[in-house]
């Protein structure tokens, strides 16, 4: 009995020590200089908000289309795509289709912002004096 238990823990801290520990993707080097690496990146994030969560083949079939300037190969483009994942302006999703995973880059979300443009001055108000608290009426139990 004991035996069995020891096969369970052997298998168990054989498949914990095996796996390797995740990149660290804000250290990633985009073998450019930064300016580049920024207008490289921008231009591979209108790319994706453009045409919607995108797999790493199509991100290249586009990028080629718009012949994005300092981008060498599309080695070089998925060293940029995990550098934008580390500077949270990209994110990786994974869908399951049967047996197999795409995985599809996308825009994060952006913060919905109000219309303040189209109101006019007179609907906006102004409070310019603080409401005064009331004191409480209520008696304190002892």
């Amino acid at each position: 009995m004991w035996v069995e238990n020891a096969k369970e823990l052997k298998n168990t801290f054989v498949r914990y020590y095996s796996r390797k520990c995740s990149v660290n993707v804000r250290k990633i080097n985009p073998k450019v200089p930064t300016q580049e690496a920024y207008s490289i990146a921008q231009s591979i994030y209108d790319i994706i908000k453009k045409n919607g969560p995108l797999s790493i083949s199509n991100t290249w079939i586009q990028a080629k289309d718009a012949s994005i300037s300092g981008l060498n190969s599309k080695t070089h483009m998925k060293i940029m795509l995990k550098w934008m994942r580390g500077r949270n302006m990209l994110k990786l999703l994974c869908n399951h289709v049967g047996n197999s995973k795409k995985f599809l880059h996308t825009t994060l979300p952006e913060d919905p912002q109000t219309d303040h443009q189209s109101e006019t001055p007179s609907e906006i108000k102004l409070q310019t004096k603080k409401k005064k608290k009331k004191p409480s009426t209520k008696k304190r139990r002892n």
